[in-house]
């Protein structure tokens, strides 16, 4: 559950009073190093709208009138409007100007870091540049007072940015997760307490355990920078900052030097930029995270897809298989009885042709129909092959019309033939028979090879068939460009994938190689072996 950030009033009263309570509560805390107040300035001037600025910067006056007036007012109205409206003006139209140039408020990635403390960076120099030129005309004669003025101005200026800012940007722009936040708060239980109570402890030894104090309760700041990102970091920043205060108030100490303020604000600066890394990273590990899952289900569909296409593919073939059967039963039945009953009425006829000197004829039909039934036998056999239901599988590439093909065409015929093709489904096994049949009319008719090797293997492996077939001739091999409307390779490798096997054509120094890894329908063939 993400907590919603809090909203500024739409009221310039509203705001101009809430800025002012604001003002007042802070004041007290002004040390030489640590000006939380201009931070607030900062802040407010940086998220609210630019029509509402005269009643904030009206309430500044008045809280900074209010303040001079309960001390006696010791400078005087215009000492004291020289005092104040210059750093305010300059702070002002500072930010209007970088406000007009898109100046981002948002501390998400190290780039947003990094322009906002450069923006910080312009306006502490242009506020302290106007301070040190009215101190010169103040003070003409005081180079070191200058100096040291400026020296402090600078810091406690931009510490003070550094650990106010953060902070209200993450409660006016930024959604906290409610676990983040419990866990946020859990880690200050565990650790914050802890540090600050060994800082108070240390504090009151003698040097330099102070000092080794101060530079370790910097630890925690880094812990809550990797763990939190910029949001602890600034929330432990502020913390140890308030701690060192306290302590050094409680124990009644003089506060402590620049070094140590300095030190505070360089490591503040490089905890916002380490915590700010880590969100950008954990951002980014999160998206990752979300495109895997997302690239997960996506190949889920795909997987489920191409099931799909398989199983439409299968069914493709096993209907076109059904039709090439159909139609060999027809073109048997039909146009073979024709043609034995043409020869049987011509051999009846034959002693009267024969009688009326038209023996010729008799001969010239006889060769007619043994051409006619050799070609049927050809066609029937390339839309069903008879042979695999005759012979089976591993005797019909053996012994079948293959090896009468290669033979008569002068080439070496070698098998090697291992397995069980009854493990095998009905389509597999038509497959396999069909794609050596391609292969070896490809190399009849275009490898000029004088040997062609068959070897097939089958077996099974965790409880899917397997189907091996290596096809191979020493012909010409394959040409540089397959000519257009070749159809063979293309058709072997449709074939294969269609019952999602592999389909490999390995190359050789000659003649073609291919390998085919076919994946046997179980269930199809556990009900042909029951049967």
């Amino acid at each position: 559950m993400r907590l919603k950030s809090f909203r500024l009033p739409n009221s310039g009263p509203l705001l101009g009073a809430g800025y002012l309570l604001l003002w007042l509560l802070l004041w007290p805390t002004v040390q030489p190093f640590w000006m939380l107040p201009y931070g607030l300035r900062f802040g407010a001037l940086l998220l609210t709208p630019m029509r509402h600025w005269g009643w904030l910067l009206g309430a500044e006056l008045a809280a900074t009138a209010s303040i001079s007036l309960a001390q006696g007012m010791p400078l005087g109205w215009v000492d004291f409007a020289i005092d104040e409206l210059p750093e305010l003006l300059v702070m002002a139209g500072s930010l209007w100007l970088l406000r007009r140039f898109n100046l981002h408020v948002s501390l998400h990635t190290p780039q947003d870091v990094t322009r906002l403390l450069l923006s910080v960076v312009l306006v502490v120099t242009a506020t302290t540049a106007v301070d040190a030129a009215l101190l010169a005309l103040i003070h003409p004669n005081s180079p070191e007072l200058m100096l040291r003025v400026l020296g402090e101005e600078l810091l406690s200026h931009y510490l003070g940015i550094l650990l106010i800012v953060p902070l209200m940007i993450m409660l006016l722009r930024t959604r906290l997760d409610q676990r983040a936040l419990t866990s946020l708060i859990m880690d200050g239980l565990l650790v914050m307490l802890p540090s600050m109570t060994i800082l108070l402890v240390l504090s009151e030894q003698a040097a330099p355990q102070p000092q080794f104090a101060r530079v370790l309760s910097l630890a925690p700041v880094l812990f809550f920078a990797f763990r939190h990102g910029w949001r602890g970091a600034s929330l432990a920043m502020l913390i140890t900052s308030l701690g060192m205060t306290l302590v050094d108030q409680h124990l009644g100490h003089a506060p402590s030097t620049a070094a140590a303020y300095l030190f505070l604000a360089v490591a503040g600066t490089g905890a916002l930029m380490l915590g700010s890394a880590t969100d950008a990273l954990r951002r980014s590990s999160e998206r990752v995270a979300e495109q895997n899952v997302y690239l997960g289900a996506v190949n889920r569909r795909l997987d489920q897809l191409a099931h799909q296409l398989r199983d439409a593919a299968r069914g493709n073939l096993q209907a076109d298989e059904n039709q090439r059967r159909h139609l060999a039963a027809e073109l048997h039945d039909e146009l073979g009885q024709n043609i034995t009953a043409i020869q049987t009425h011509v051999k009846l006829a034959q002693a009267r042709l024969r009688q009326a000197g038209m023996e010729d004829i008799s001969t010239s039909i006889n060769t007619i129909l043994a051409h006619m039934r050799r070609a049927l036998h050809r066609l029937l056999d390339d839309l069903r092959p008879a042979v695999l239901d005759e012979f089976g599988l591993l005797r019909a590439l053996d012994e079948g019309p293959i090896r009468d093909l290669l033979n008569t065409a002068g080439m070496a015929y070698h098998t090697e033939l291992h397995g069980d093709p009854r493990l095998l489904d009905d389509d597999t096994r038509t497959a396999i028979y069909r794609l050596a049949q391609e292969s070896a009319t490809n190399a009849v008719k275009h490898a000029q090879a004088s040997e062609f090797r068959l070897r097939l293997r089958i077996g099974e492996r965790q409880g899917i068939a397997l189907a091996l077939l290596d096809l191979r001739d020493n012909g010409t091999g394959l040409p540089s460009r397959l000519p257009r409307g070749g159809r063979g390779l293309q058709g072997m490798r449709d074939r294969v994938t269609s019952l999602g096997g592999q389909f490999r054509l390995r190359p050789e120094h000659a003649g073609v190689h291919l390998r085919i890894l076919l994946r046997s329908n179980s269930s199809s063939a556990d009900n042909r072996r029951q049967n």
